[in-house]
């Protein structure tokens, strides 16, 4: 059987067709014959299906640059589970959305116009804009050939958390404000800040109280100026990106808690009832500028993390970069992001 490389598309004729189109998937039928992108030729002549492309081999044709070995290893392992997938070229494959990979359900190929993943390849030395994930699989290729798969997913964070607050006062010392006689709804229901002891007083957390003042229902001298004004001495930029995505969290019914212990920013309760009667929170969220570059180690590191105390990690990009300039309440500035370990 004669394949030839023209350009970056490996042709072969109708026997391949029967052979490898009709019964297992690989290539894109071309007037009767078929064609083959370089990695899919390369996973069959590793397979000995062919002998060779060009007079090359399994080894000269994976070390030439018709091919790339990352793209080449999560071909394989999907195949090994028993995937047919076709990549994501242009005029092969309808709404590739960016992937590299267009993966069908087990037992379907590309002729059952069904899709299992949407799948984009990255060597773990490689980094990945923020804004390009939320609608695919990720495969991160490690250093030894080992694919890590992390499913990210587009989700809007909601919750019935949204007990009302009266008006209370506060003092704003270095980093936080107490409320010395604050009203029991406050920390009971509503679940903002933390008892200081038995007197019912209640410390917040900066970004806390810079939202309950911001709503009218926290009075401090200099009012929300002064509060968001500290948080912005303390923390820079970064106060306006945390407290755009606190106020989001609230707006939809969700109890957003530090994360600091777990290496994030928040840590969320959908549900609060009352803070005697706390479930188990669900998300930890990570606030980051829109334009944020993930290093898949600290990518993957997050996620098991999250997973290894039984929450989703979820990242919250902010669209102004964290200049302050957005509405911090406006959610419609924000985008939600869950990433999650996968087994294909």
């Amino acid at each position: 059987m004669e394949l030839t490389l023209d350009d970056d598309v490996v042709r072969a004729g109708y026997e391949a067709r029967e052979r490898f189109y009709d019964s297992r998937g690989y290539g894109k039928v071309r007037n009767g014959d078929i064609d083959l992108a370089p990695v899919e030729a390369a996973h069959l002549l590793y397979r000995g299906d062919i002998e060779s492309i060009d007079g090359m081999d399994f080894r000269a044709f994976l070390g030439s640059a018709a091919v790339s070995e990352v793209d080449f290893a999560v071909y394989k392992d999907l195949r090994d589970r028993g995937f047919y997938l076709t990549p994501a070229r242009e005029g092969w494959v309808d709404d590739a959305a960016g992937a590299d990979f267009v993966v069908y359900p087990r037992g379907k190929g590309p002729w059952d116009n069904e899709v299992a993943y949407r799948v984009r390849v990255i060597g773990e030395r490689d980094t990945v804009d923020a804004t390009a994930l939320g609608d695919c699989v990720l495969a991160v290729v490690d250093e030894e050939s080992e694919v890590t798969y992390l499913d990210t997913d587009r989700r809007d964070v909601t919750g019935t958390s949204d007990a009302a607050v009266p008006t209370t006062e506060g003092e704003l010392l270095a980093e936080r404000v107490v409320c010395w006689e604050p009203p029991a709804e406050l920390y009971d229901q509503a679940f903002y800040g933390q008892q200081l002891g038995d007197d019912g007083a209640v410390q917040l957390s900066l970004v806390e109280a810079a939202y309950l003042a911001q709503e009218g229902l926290l009075t401090v001298d200099g009012g929300a100026d002064a509060v968001v004004g500290r948080g912005r001495e303390v923390e820079g930029d970064r106060f306006d990106r945390r407290l755009a995505v606190y106020a989001a969290l609230r707006a939809s019914g969700v109890a957003p808690k530090t994360g600091f212990k777990f290496g994030a920013d928040f840590r969320t309760y959908a549900n609060v009832e009352s803070a005697e009667n706390l479930g188990h929170s669900e998300l930890l969220v990570r606030v980051l500028p829109a334009d944020h570059r993930f290093e898949p180690r600290d990518l993957a590191l997050d996620v098991r993390l999250a997973h290894g105390v039984r929450k989703t990690m979820v990242f919250a990009l902010t669209a102004d970069g964290g200049d302050g300039s957005g509405d911090s309440g406006n959610s419609n500035d924000l985008e939600w992001i869950a990433v999650e370990r996968l087994t294909p």
